[in-house]
């Protein structure tokens, strides 16, 4: 099959298309044809190996531990293996192809892709393979954030902070569903995108800086964490909730070795002293937050935001364009 392949961390020289051999199903995985993968921050890091520390988490230490890289995927089952109950040859599905952490390459640019079946859904009819590609992560993500972390309810004033990339589209729509009275920041030629999905309000931070306008907000979803812990805190309310994603501009804001997790560090300092919910950690399965977000996609909801695509032989391009920080949702690989 063709597939990307890294041999070593660095630049996205180091990716190449390259003939390799089918993956092999494990019992309990299926064996998944692809039509669409998807980019993230989280494929930049991998490819980088930055910052060091993922390396321990499972990347590899020298190298990186799996050589394709990718995690989101949407296609066609092609074979099970024998413990497999849920999926059958011919089934749509969309998932993530790694088991527990996104810190490792997961195969998912390639033809081919072998992935856990608690990893996998039935793709929602409604949702092309490049849509439904674009969903796991970034989806994943979001609803955590904004669902179990930031509990959010109807009514609530709810700022996302980079509303307009990847995850952020996500956030809005779901603050929407869910009846909160939305805010969306960014940059001015997103603006108009975030009100197609349905934000109340936007606000250019190139023009505007949201913690300088007196206004309260219930719940502040930080996707690109450029501003102080104090900044946040000054727009929220006396009991509101904060919390960051963390994407680090792709190491242009972290550090080398922790990235961003200094930032976690310091909420921990200094949430038990203020009245206000600084980050709360919460997880789910990722079987649990597939089907939430499936239900709401089939109800039409939320439909994933799809800057462009890129054919599997220009992977490398793909992640430039997300690094320049200008996709308008998701950047998707067709295969």
């Amino acid at each position: 099959m063709k597939a990307i392949v890294q041999d070593k961390y660095g630049s996205l020289d180091v990716l190449k298309l390259r003939e390799i051999d089918k993956p092999v199903v494990k019992d309990d995985e299926v064996l998944v044809r692809v039509h669409a993968a998807s980019v993230s921050p989280d494929v930049w890091h991998v490819v980088r190996g930055l910052p060091y520390v993922l390396r321990i988490m499972g990347a590899g230490l020298r190298k990186p531990r799996n050589s394709v890289p990718g995690t989101d995927m949407a296609g066609q089952v092609e074979s099970v293996g024998q413990n497999v109950t849920r999926f059958q040859p011919g089934d749509e599905v969309f998932g993530e192809s790694v088991r527990g952490h996104q810190w490792h390459n997961g195969g998912a640019y390639a033809e081919y892709v072998s992935v856990p079946e608690r990893a996998l859904a039935l793709k929602p009819a409604n949702l092309t393979f490049e849509q439904a590609a674009a969903v796991p992560t970034s989806g994943f993500i979001a609803l955590q954030s904004l669902r179990d972390q930031g509990q959010v309810r109807a009514g609530q004033k709810v700022l996302i902070n980079g509303a307009g990339g990847g995850v952020g589209t996500f956030v809005v729509q779901l603050a929407k569903a869910y009846g909160a009275d939305v805010t969306a920041v960014d940059s001015t030629r997103k603006l108009e995108m975030l009100r197609s999905i349905g934000a109340d309000q936007v606000i250019d931070y190139t023009q505007e800086d949201f913690t300088q306008r007196g206004e309260r907000y219930d719940l502040i979803v930080d996707i690109p964490g450029n501003r102080s812990l104090s900044d946040y805190r000054r727009a929220l309310t006396a009991k509101g909730t904060y919390v960051l994603i963390g994407h680090d501009l792709f190491g242009a804001s972290a550090g080398r070795w922790i990235g961003s997790m200094r930032r976690v560090f310091k909420q921990l300092v200094v949430s038990p002293f203020v009245s206000q919910r600084i980050n709360p950690r919460v997880s789910m399965k990722t079987k649990d937050r597939l089907a939430v977000l499936k239900e709401l996609i089939e109800a039409g909801k939320i439909t994933p935001v799809i800057d462009r695509t890129y054919p599997l032989s220009e992977v490398p391009e793909a992640i430039r364009h997300l690094e320049r920080g200008h996709a308008q949702g998701k950047v998707v690989i067709t295969v």
